[in-house]
């Protein structure tokens, strides 16, 4: 004990200066082996493992062809109206409809009726001079209204009678009982054929019946250039023509025309 005493400085020392020779002889493996980890760390930084590729999943990209290959049809009209707004009014009870469903476009046709030329043959009456034959005259579709009755006209062929819807030509069979009347129209020059029993007719024109149910109007028997005006939507439409399958509505204010086909069907 006296000597560990009297020599611990030196043991301690001893000991020190063992460990730190110890330390000097590990240190050049210690440095070795830090350097190897160095240049693995470099190595994977430099030259890394790479993993080979997998087979790419591109069916998201294929569906996208696919679907690149239909274009869509993109409709910004009617009745989509996109960047076009469509205007909107009240009808006559209050409810909105679109501006394009009102006016001659909403008008339907429910009937159309043919005017005729009759010619009829109603009686003869014998007088001294010869025969005379009463032919009836009836104008359907005459402008004025007075006009389409039927007026009878006393003719003959001699001398041959000429008025304001034909000349006589000639009278076939017996003067008194004839089979035919045969007279020359003056407006187309045509010939035409009157019996007792078969009068002649001609279509010369046609009337319409017509409704516009957004404001419950009715209008019947309606010629073609004849007054009033049809009176809806705010506006005034002529009727400038007619025929067996359509009517022509022309504004009043624009002179814009309008044919409606005849629709029986819809009649109110």
């Amino acid at each position: 004990m006296d000597f560990l005493k009297k020599h611990y400085e030196k043991i301690i020392l001893g000991v020190v200066l063992i460990g730190l020779a110890v330390a000097v002889a590990v240190l050049p493996f210690f440095i070795s082996s830090e350097k190897e980890k160095l240049k693995d760390m470099q190595s994977q930084v430099l030259h890394p493992k790479v993993k080979p590729l997998t087979n790419l999943d591109i069916t998201v990209s294929e569906q996208a062809l696919k679907r690149l290959a239909s274009p869509a049809v993109i409709d910004l009209g009617p009745p989509n109206r996109l960047f076009n707004p469509m205007p909107w009014q009240k009808a006559a009870d209050g409810h909105l409809i679109p501006r394009e469903s009102v006016g001659p476009n909403r008008i339907v046709v429910t009937n159309i009726t043919p005017l005729y030329l009759i010619l009829t043959l109603d009686s003869v009456q014998m007088s001294d001079s010869g025969p005379k034959y009463v032919i009836g005259i009836e104008k359907q579709a005459a402008p004025s209204a007075s006009h389409r009755n039927k007026r009878q006209s006393l003719c003959s062929t001699n001398p041959p009678t000429k008025n304001d819807t034909f000349t006589m030509l000639e009278v076939k069979g017996k003067p008194d009982d004839p089979s035919q009347i045969v007279v020359q129209l003056n407006d187309t020059g045509e010939k035409a054929v009157i019996t007792k029993e078969q009068p002649f007719r001609r279509v010369d024109g046609y009337m319409a019946d017509l409704h516009y149910d957004l404001e419950k109007k009715v209008w019947t028997h309606r010629r073609a250039n004849t007054p009033p005006p049809l009176s809806f939507n705010g506006e005034e439409y002529n009727i400038v023509a007619i025929n067996q399958n359509e009517v022509v509505l022309s504004a009043k204010v624009n002179g814009k025309k309008w044919a409606i086909k005849a629709n029986p069907t819809a009649a109110p």
